[in-house]
C-alpha cells in the first residue's frame, strides 16, 4: 500500500513540474494595455539558453512595438521586453561557452517581461559579478546605443563639442555620461530645471533648457557643435542641424517627438555636415560582434566604477503597463526597471 501512495505521490509530483506555468506581460491586440498570462516554460534549442530572468529594462520601443509602429512587428501574442538579466537553467546542445547558474545579459527585441525565456546563446554576454540584475537591464540598450554611436559612427575625440538632445532620458543620459568619459565638452538639452540637474551630475559642461531656451542661437554662442545625438528629431533637430560646425556628424537616432525631420541638402552641403544613419538594433542581425564587443568594453568601465546606470523606477511584473507610461509621459528620468524574480 505504501509503496503504491510513494508511486501516486511521484507521478503527481512529476506533473506537477511538467505542467508549471510562467507569468508572462502579453500584448494581445496592438495599442492597448499588456495583459498577464500563464504559460508553458519554454525548452531551448540546440543554439539556445532558457534564462530565469530578474530584470528587464523598459525602452520607448517597446511602445512602439505595442503600436505596431516598430521596425520589427512580431505575430501577436507576443512578449514585449527588449533588454534582460536572467541565469541560466538549461543549456541548448550546441552551447559550450557557458554553464547553468551564470548570469547574463541579452538585447532580444522582445520576449523579457516574463519568468522564463529562450534565447541565442551568441547574443548573451556575461555579466560582471559587481553588477546588479537591475544595473545590466538598464545597460545594454542605452549604454551600447550612445557607446556605439558616439565611438563607432560619429568617431567623437577629445575637445570635440558634443550636443546631447533628449539628454535626460534613457539613451541620452548615457550619451552625456559616455562624451564626457571620451574627453567631448558636453552640452545637455533637456526639458526642465530638474531634468538638467541631472545632465550636470552625469557629466554636462553646458545645459539649455529646451522649454525657453534657443537651442541654436545658445549652441552658436558656445562655438557650435561638432557632433550632435539627436534621439528627438522635429524642431529640434532642425535647431541643431543650424548650430553645427563645419564637417559636424549629425546622428538621428529616434523620433521621440513625433515628427521626423526633413533634412535641407543645401546645409549639410555647404557645411560639409554628414548626417549618419544609425539603427543600434540592426547589429543583432548583421554584426552581432560589434554588439558583444561594445558590451565588453562598457562592462570594463563599469567595473573600473566609470559608470554608473541612472534608473529613475523599478516595479514588478504586473505594473509592467505603469512601467511603460512613465515612457509615453516623458516621466522617467534615466531607465526603468521591471523586476520579474
Amino acid at each position: 500500500m505504501k509503496l503504491i501512495q510513494i508511486k501516486i505521490l511521484k507521478l503527481m509530483l512529476r506533473k506537477k513540474i511538467l505542467t508549471k506555468k510562467m507569468r508572462a506581460m502579453q500584448l494581445v491586440e496592438y495599442s492597448k494595455p499588456l495583459h498577464i498570462k500563464y504559460l508553458e516554460i519554454p525548452e531551448p534549442s540546440s543554439t539556445q539558453l532558457l534564462l530565469k530572468i530578474h530584470a528587464v529594462g523598459m525602452n520607448f520601443g517597446d511602445t512602439l512595438l505595442i503600436n505596431g509602429t516598430y521596425q520589427e512587428k512580431p505575430e501577436l501574442p507576443f512578449t514585449i521586453g527588449m533588454e534582460i538579466c536572467g541565469t541560466i537553467e538549461k543549456i541548448g546542445l550546441n552551447v559550450t561557452n557557458f554553464t547553468v547558474g551564470q548570469r547574463v545579459a541579452i538585447y532580444s527585441g522582445f520576449g523579457g517581461l516574463a519568468e522564463y525565456g529562450c534565447f541565442e546563446a551568441n547574443q548573451c554576454v556575461l555579466v560582471p559579478k559587481s553588477m546588479s540584475s537591475e544595473h545590466a537591464a538598464a545597460f545594454l540598450v542605452a549604454y551600447g546605443t550612445s557607446h556605439i554611436a558616439l565611438e563607432r559612427r560619429a568617431k567623437l575625440k577629445p575637445n570635440e563639442k558634443l550636443l546631447v538632445l533628449g539628454a535626460s532620458g534613457g539613451v541620452g543620459l548615457t550619451a552625456v555620461e559616455l562624451g564626457k568619459l571620451m574627453g567631448a565638452e558636453v552640452i545637455a538639452c533637456a526639458r526642465g530645471k530638474e531634468k538638467l540637474e541631472i545632465c550636470k551630475k552625469m557629466g554636462a559642461d553646458h545645459l539649455i533648457n529646451s522649454e525657453d531656451e534657443d537651442i541654436r542661437k545658445t549652441v552658436k554662442a558656445l562655438g557650435g557643435a561638432d557632433v550632435v545625438y539627436d534621439p528627438i528629431g522635429g524642431e529640434q533637430f532642425k535647431s541643431a542641424l543650424r548650430s553645427c560646425n563645419p564637417e559636424a556628424r549629425i546622428l538621428p537616432l529616434g523620433f521621440a517627438s513625433g515628427d521626423v525631420p526633413q533634412i535641407p541638402a543645401n546645409i549639410i552641403l555647404v557645411k560639409n555636415i554628414e548626417v549618419i544613419g544609425y539603427y543600434w538594433g540592426g547589429y543583432v542581425k548583421f554584426n552581432p560582434k560589434v554588439l558583444l564587443e561594445s558590451f565588453k568594453k562598457l562592462f570594463k568601465w563599469y567595473d573600473e566604477g566609470k559608470l554608473k546606470p541612472h534608473i529613475s523606477h523599478i516595479l514588478p511584473l504586473e505594473s509592467a503597463n505603469e512601467a511603460l507610461d512613465f515612457l509615453r509621459e516623458r516621466k522617467a528620468t534615466g531607465k526603468v526597471i521591471v523586476k520579474v524574480t
